[in-house]
């Protein structure tokens, strides 16, 4: 059994080659040319599905995301999970709120409210799809928002040299 076996998805996720690039390609490796570029998208409504507390967090998050050209047409589906997981969690919070904690059981005892689980679950959801989107702080600084403006400050660029 000597050797070591990888598992697909596992270890450090690779650095988007814009990244690379940016800080100068520091590990001085080929960069990436053929990274596929999907189109990016300037403007798109919630889907009509969406209930009106998800579609207002879709209106709330999407207009900052295309801002920072972090977003292409590719990414919708992470958006509309993190807007339904959202949607979710709040409808489980508005349960256990309603209900409490506790609940009385099938046998007439009492038992964990189920939506604490599905509480728990929506929002492990919102973190996963929001940390894809760079909606937390730690994963913003891993983006490369595309629509940045240059510095135009002579002072700054004076105490870079």
């Amino acid at each position: 059994m000597g050797g070591t076996a990888t598992v697909a998805g596992r270890g450090r996720k690779p650095k988007p080659t814009a990244k690379k690039a940016l800080a100068g390609n520091p590990g001085k490796r080929a960069l990436n040319t053929a990274e596929p570029q999907f189109s990016k998208i300037t403007q798109i409504d919630p889907p009509e599905w969406f209930t009106p507390r998800a579609a207002t967090m879709w209106n709330m998050i999407v207009p900052e995301l295309l801002r920072e050209n972090v977003v292409a047409i590719t990414d919708l589906h992470n958006v509309e999970a993190f807007c339904s997981a959202y949607d979710n969690w709040r409808l489980a919070q508005e349960s256990i709120q309603l209900h409490g904690i506790v609940v009385t059981g099938a046998t007439g005892g009492p038992m964990k409210n189920p939506a604490l689980t599905a509480a728990n679950e929506t929002m492990r959801q919102m973190v996963t799809f929001g940390s894809m989107l760079g909606l937390d702080p730690a994963s913003r600084t891993r983006l490369i928002g595309g629509n940045k403006e240059k510095e135009t400050n002579e002072f700054a660029n004076l105490l870079r040299t």
